[in-house]
């Protein structure tokens, strides 16, 4: 059984020096080749490689098919699997990759909640003050065959926005894989436009046309300040423990139209993950969205992060017609003092689940269009309608399990305004694709809090 997916880029890394020829790291038991079944006990750091390339590692318990289904990332063809003999824990690692293969263990939830339905179909809650799921890999990222960024290609650290298009554009390829880490601010000051493998600019931090790219922060050191970062035409993208604040669309300077983190045109597997996305108000003070989905985005996760201080928390889907989006999953998140849209959810479908909100000001999860969100587990406190459908006739649907409506909850009728509760019911059915684990409703202001944003990675 799989118990944790680990740092699967740094994994290639460690595993490219001193063990440049080895089909195993350096220690490590080879004990299979693709095809053949690796036979241990206990529970080990594994993964498959050959000449030094390895697979992200995956933490499993006994003995396990030795296949690169199992492996997302390994090269192709991969001589070995193999596994670490020291006894691994479930916080073996502290950063994270991806994998499409993952536990399929699972039973009902118990945790408690007021204006709730009952049932779960994901493992069972923790009852502890801290997360049971890990900080691995999980959400429709791993679909679609999985998002591994740039693992198993060069590291570049860069301390510039100009540096980090350097990095983009002195590739091999637009689809060659890099890991670029990034140790310092980037701003407008810092940042140019640079030509080659890209399609870079000046006034933005643009992965437009790309794949396999992974953007990691160092520490808490990685500071977008007043620069976004925009999402085009890409594929297989990672971006962790960043912070990426005001950014606007007026005013000056302004940059990727208001969004901290926007993904749009054909744009699908991306994982974003221990970010922290602020504005410092609204519209009118020039900001628009922290995290936009729009024009056929798919297979997103957005995990352990803090989105604040904003009058939009993000969409999926940019108008009543933009229909092509989706799924996405919100796992973990901290959402504080926003005035809506978290999210906003037009015919899309979405899974939140564990995820904090304190000071949503107007409306919260707001599928509508056809729009459906399983909610799962959430917790929610001074908020106004945190789950229905706002602004708009055209009705979206909700599965609701486990969620906390705390002090501070309140639910407004009105003119186009359908809030689910204040007896809150599931109006819809989700099935969700990918194993997880629930957390305890209750304990999830603890966990969020202590465990989102940049530097907690």
């Amino acid at each position: 059984m799989i118990r944790k997916i680990t740092a699967g880029f740094f994994a290639c890394m460690l595993a490219g020096g001193a063990q440049a020829a080895a089909d195993a790291p350096s220690g490590w038991v080879k004990c299979a080749q693709p095809g053949g079944t690796c036979n241990m006990t206990g529970t080990h750091q594994t993964t498959l490689g050959k000449s030094g390339v390895f697979a992200p590692t995956v933490v499993r318990t006994g003995s396990f098919a030795c296949s690169t289904a199992n492996f997302p990332g390994a090269p192709n063809p991969s001589a070995w699997c193999s596994y670490n003999p020291a006894v691994a824990s479930s916080s073996s690692s502290s950063s994270s990759s991806s994998s499409s293969s993952s536990s399929s263990s699972s039973s009902s939830s118990s945790s408690s909640s007021s204006g709730s339905s009952s049932s779960s179909s994901s493992s069972s809650s923790s009852s502890g003050g801290s997360s049971s799921s890990g900080k691995g890999q999980v959400g429709f990222s791993t679909q679609n065959g999985g998002t591994t960024g740039g693992a198993g290609g060069a590291t570049v650290t860069v301390s510039t926005g100009t540096q980090l298009n350097a990095a983009l554009c002195g590739r091999a390829a637009v689809s060659t894989p890099i890991i670029i880490r990034v140790n310092g601010t980037i701003n407008h000051g810092n940042t140019t436009k640079v030509s080659g493998s890209c399609n870079t600019a000046a006034d933005v931090i643009d992965l437009k046309g790309v794949s396999n790219i992974t953007l990691i922060g160092v520490g808490s050191a990685a500071l977008f300040d007043q620069i976004g970062i925009h999402i085009r035409e890409a594929r297989n993208i990672i971006i962790q423990n960043v912070h990426v604040r005001n950014v606007k669309k007026s005013g000056s300077p302004i940059s990727n139209g208001g969004d901290a983190i926007s993904m749009e045109s054909n744009v699908s597997n991306v994982w974003v993950d221990h970010v922290t996305l602020e504005a410092s108000g609204g519209e009118s003070q020039g900001y628009d969205g922290l995290f936009d989905m729009k024009a056929n985005t798919k297979y997103v996760t957005l995990s352990w992060s803090h989105l604040k201080n904003s009058e939009r928390g993000g969409l999926v889907g940019s108008g009543d017609g933009d229909s092509g989006n989706g799924p996405v999953t919100f796992h973990h998140n901290h959402y504080q003092n926003l005035n809506s849209r978290v999210p906003l959810l037009r015919h899309a479908t979405a899974h939140a689940y564990n995820n904090y909100y304190n000071g949503i000001v107007e409306s919260g999860m707001n599928p509508r269009i056809g729009g459906k969100i399983k909610a799962e587990n959430n917790y929610f406190t001074n908020a106004q309608n945190p789950i229905g459908t706002f602004y708009t006739d055209d009705m979206g649907y909700w599965q609701v399990s486990g969620n906390v409506f705390a002090a501070g909850v309140t639910w407004l009728t009105g003119d186009k305004l359908h809030p689910a509760g204040p007896n809150v019911v599931s109006t819809t059915s989700i099935t969700i694709p990918y194993a997880y684990t629930l957390d305890s409703a209750a304990n999830t202001p603890t966990i969020v809090t202590s465990g989102a944003g940049v530097g907690r990675i």
